[in-house]
């Protein structure tokens, strides 16, 4: 039989998306992520205006695969126009150039590497987007004035209640434990409101 999620949801009877917690500083944020991955949660993230010195060690978050499939992406596209011009130059379009052999590899180079740079280039951006769940037009933490001064001084860390381990007293606990100097609850966007049934 398949888990169910629980759903909570706030006194305004909103659907709750995370406990937020702030932080006064950057070591705090640090040792409260420490607390965080050692209490076992998976969905929650660490929000600083600027990077945190060793907080991927902190948060227990495993090396991205994402350097892997651009170094992976780039050799096959290499590999692909350089297949592409000699099989243009040997089979597709034979063409006597200076009295050069066929299969000269000397002048695929340009376009073989160029062809790499490319599919680099489109693996970086588009795994990028994809790993990261954007575009997103909007986010729940948004809609919270306290969240929006990550971007000037604040450091931040919430917890998602999709999370197995969520319990919002629990959640709560913990981040006063770990050193936050405010707790705020997060209310979920609702979806789009549906038509009307018609009468």
């Amino acid at each position: 039989m398949a888990a169910t999620t629980k759903i909570y949801r706030t006194e305004e009877g909103k659907d709750l998306y995370a406990v937020m917690a702030e932080f006064a500083t950057p070591a705090d944020t640090y040792h409260a992520a420490e607390m965080v991955r050692d209490a076992g949660y998976q969905k929650w993230d660490v929000y600083s205006p600027f990077p945190i010195h060793g907080i991927e060690e902190a948060m227990g978050l495993k090396r991205p695969i994402l350097p892997l499939l651009v170094g992976v992406m780039g050799i096959t596209g290499a590999c692909l126009g350089f297949a592409f011009q000699y099989w243009v130059s040997t089979v597709g379009y034979k063409t006597n150039v200076q009295g050069k052999p066929y299969g000269a590899w000397e002048a695929f180079v340009p376009v073989t590497f160029e062809i790499g740079v490319l599919f680099t280039a489109f693996t970086a951006l588009f795994g990028m987007l994809v790993i990261n769940g954007l575009p997103r037009w909007n986010h729940p933490l948004l809609c919270k004035e306290r969240f929006l001064g990550v971007s000037d001084d604040k450091f931040i860390i919430a917890i998602e209640s999709a999370d197995a381990k969520f319990e919002p007293e629990q959640v709560r606990k913990l981040l006063k434990d770990a050193g936050a100097t405010a707790i705020e609850l997060v209310e979920d966007i609702p979806d789009a409101p549906a038509a009307p049934a018609a009468h």
